[in-house]
């Protein structure tokens, strides 16, 4: 199967000289090639993922989620257009995400890598709301990890 398609915009509002453009380029095709063996009409996806401070993350969760915290994820979905292009936005909070990767004694890249597959897959329909959805995202999830040598983020 072909690599599915994708248009990367990646923006740093925070230094992240750990996490280059190629690599999570890397990561998000991944994620995006996943979903398209199980998402038929999926061709692709026009994505931008920011990279963000506490501030900015917990204003647009604030915003967009009436959550008055940065998290450490945040996926806008714009859906997908007639060529079978997902468009949406992720935003990775990097001050949540390195304090949640020492606090659960996981590598900072594993960790990365794992928030910007989820946040792909979201970008791409997927979704964890009930059960089912959990358990399939989830499974997706550590299938794609496992591809890079990364474990189980649910288990570690």
């Amino acid at each position: 199967m072909n690599p599915a398609e994708l248009a990367l915009a990646v923006q740093y509002q925070v230094d992240a000289p750990e996490l280059p453009r190629w690599r999570l380029r890397r990561w998000v095709q991944q994620a995006l090639n996943a979903a398209s063996e199980q998402i038929p009409d999926l061709r692709g996806a026009q994505i931008t993922l920011r990279l963000v401070d506490a501030d900015e993350g917990q204003q647009l969760n604030q915003e967009f989620r009436g959550r008055d915290y940065a998290t450490n994820v945040l996926t806008f979905e714009y859906g997908q257009d007639p060529n079978g292009i997902c468009h949406g936005d992720v935003v990775l909070c990097l001050p949540v995400m390195a304090r949640e990767a020492q606090e659960q004694g996981k590598s900072p890249a594993h960790h990365a890598a794992h928030l910007v597959i989820h946040g792909v897959l979201h970008a791409v329909g997927y979704d964890h709301m009930e059960p089912d959805e959990a358990q399939l995202m989830e499974a997706l999830e550590t299938r794609i990890l496992a591809r890079m040598g990364i474990a189980d983020p649910y288990t570690t």
